[in-house]
């Protein structure tokens, strides 16, 4: 049985940052250049490379609660090659050449978050040394094959990404319960959320930006942001960062869906239970290949963190508690991570919590500029935001200094949102959905068959999966 220390206040990535104090909320109505709505990496991002090209700007940020504290602060700390997106889709509009082109910008923005830490001298916990799906059974294995195949199809080069089995995969990566065969790519890696949150708003304060923390902002119209308070700010260019908290604007509350996750953070393990699971020695980001999969990563001191299967969303677009994880999602997540750490039963959960991400109708996300009403937006990310929301800013950039670059003409930019159906529809779709791919990971984990089950080909035909 595992103790659980903390469940909620955010999320142990905010308490491990000490955050510090906040910045001052906006007490008087303003002007400014840019007005930037939401403090998570899409805006802190954008401040950065907006400030950087243009010094002479004058950036406001508002946010409603502290720098990082939506799905920016509460992720599993991936610096992921993941899309944002489907690739037909994107596809379908703009040809396969500019989805390829797509996905090697997603291996650049992983190198760019990389290098500004260190330029920069954020202390962030990065770790450079890639990722790995490791599967525990048959269906599991045929997957990855054919992920692989999918892999080199779409903008990975075959010294990119490997499958990885036998002997070789003992001694090279953590040891998952049952794990016979992995997908290795070097595209990937480890990042303490917060602490880059953290880091950036320091850099930004320091060159001038202005944010303002406990400013929560109720409308969003041309040229103008409205706060709670009633104070405005007046910009020529508006830009919304705000993902699973739009749903708080009005006109917004089926614009993106706020899907859950759950997660937590072991207490630090000692070097014994290190080498129990093979884990001494890399900072590999590691999951397993379920549909409902496990995303991990071992931090700098030595704990594991682990999210995943949980309470996938609340009624009416609704939210967690300041990072409260149901009882269903902590049930959840102990039984993953005991049937993929079965050496580690007593190691205590020193933080348990939950956050949303903001999923489109069509799982893909957009970067959209207007230039007559200067309404920016960017989001979408569907789970992959720590390296989307780089590419993402560094897109508002070009398009709002007007220049063609290979990035502004990527598949995501004016890219239209369908807005999700009303409830209860999206609330039974996405339960019943979810429902069917925990029965099929369940059947999957006794099969002898090297096919993946039924029910998730056509959940997966449901959704568009591929």
């Amino acid at each position: 049985m595992h103790e659980i220390r903390c469940n909620g206040d955010v999320s142990f990535w905010f308490r491990d940052a000490g955050l510090g104090a906040a910045t001052d909320a906006l007490a008087a109505p303003t002007s400014a250049d840019v007005a930037i709505v939401g403090g998570g990496l899409t805006g802190l991002w954008t401040a950065y490379y907006l400030q950087q090209a243009r010094p002479d700007w004058d950036i406001v940020l508002l946010e409603s609660e502290t720098v990082g504290y939506g799905a920016s602060g509460r992720n599993g700390g991936w610096l992921s090659y993941g899309m944002p997106g489907m690739n037909r889709l994107y596809a379908a509009s703009h040809g396969k050449d500019a989805v390829i082109a797509f996905q090697r910008e997603i291996f650049s923005a992983i190198d760019e978050v990389v290098a500004v830490t260190e330029h920069e001298q954020i202390d962030a916990g990065v770790a450079h040394e890639g990722e790995i799906a490791i599967a525990t059974n048959p269906p599991q294995e045929a997957r990855l094959r054919e992920e692989l195949e999918y892999s080199l199809e779409w903008g990975f080069t075959p010294d990119e990404i490997e499958l990885v089995q036998g002997p070789e995969l003992g001694r090279r990566f953590a040891h998952l319960e049952g794990g016979t065969l992995g997908l290795f790519s070097r595209h990937a890696a480890r990042v303490q959320p917060a602490k880059l949150c953290r880091g950036l708003r320091d850099v930004l304060l320091s060159r001038g930006v202005r944010i303002h923390e406990h400013t929560r902002v109720t409308d969003i119209t041309p040229h103008r942001v409205t706060t709670a308070t009633g104070h405005t700010v007046d910009a020529r260019w508006v830009v919304r960062g705000t993902e699973a908290f739009t749903r708080d604007l009005p006109g917004q509350r089926r614009t993106w869906l706020p899907k859950l996750s759950s997660v937590i953070a072991t207490e630090p393990l000692t070097p014994a239970q290190l080498d129990a699971i093979n884990w001494s020695d890399n900072a590999v980001l590691t999951r397993d290949a379920a549909h409902s999969f496990c995303y991990i990563q071992k931090t700098a001191d030595d704990r594991i963190v682990l999210g995943g299967p949980s309470t996938p969303y609340y009624f009416g677009s609704g939210r967690d508690h300041h990072g409260a994880a149901t009882a269903e999602s902590v049930a959840a997540l102990r039984a993953g991570f005991d049937r993929l750490f079965p050496s580690l039963p007593d190691v205590a959960f020193d933080h348990v919590w939950a956050g949303v991400l903001g999923v489109p109708r069509d799982w893909s996300a957009t970067v959209d500029v207007d230039r007559e009403t200067g309404l920016c937006v960017a989001g979408g990310y569907v789970g992959d935001g720590l390296s989307a929301t780089n590419l993402a800013a560094r897109t508002l950039r070009d398009l709002l200094l007007e220049e063609d670059t290979e990035i502004t003409r990527l598949p995501w930019v004016g890219k239209k949102v369908r807005k999700w159906e009303p409830e209860p529809a999206r609330w039974l779709a996405v339960k019943g959905l979810y429902g069917v791919y925990m029965a099929a990971d369940a059947r999957e984990r006794t099969s002898t068959e090297p096919r993946t089950s039924a029910l998730a080909r056509v959940a997966n035909r449901v959704t568009g999966r591929y």
